[in-house]
């Protein structure tokens, strides 16, 4: 399985960016994607996915600002982030539990 992530770049504070993760290989369902990221010198946290419901399910730290969505037919899941603030400057990675693959990650930095 290979994890292509994009979209990363600079923002200003309140500006917005949206992360897409292409998925290839041997994907069964790109419905197990999850968002993550890690801010320089802390530990890598969670910060979207999909329920087995169909729902999504977020960190309180983004809940109302950030949205994951997919595309089955392009293998991608997207992460909309609007209303970034600093503190969201992090390098963001998807990643696919059922073979525990990650992506390269990408860097969002948001200037105050």
């Amino acid at each position: 399985v290979q994890l292509q992530a994009s979209g990363g770049g600079l923002v200003q504070a309140g500006g917005s960016l949206r992360l897409s993760c292409a998925a290839s290989g041997s994907i069964v369902s790109i419905d197990a994607m999850r968002w993550y990221r890690q801010a320089p010198g802390k530990q890598r946290e969670f910060v979207a996915s999909f329920t087995s419901s169909g729902s999504t399910y977020y960190a309180e730290s983004v809940k109302g600002r950030f949205t994951i969505s997919r595309d089955h037919s392009k293998n991608t899941v997207y992460l909309q982030m609007n209303s970034l603030k600093p503190e969201d400057t992090s390098v963001y990675y998807c990643y696919y539990p059922p073979f525990g693959s990650w992506g390269q990650g990408t860097l969002v930095t948001v200037s105050s």
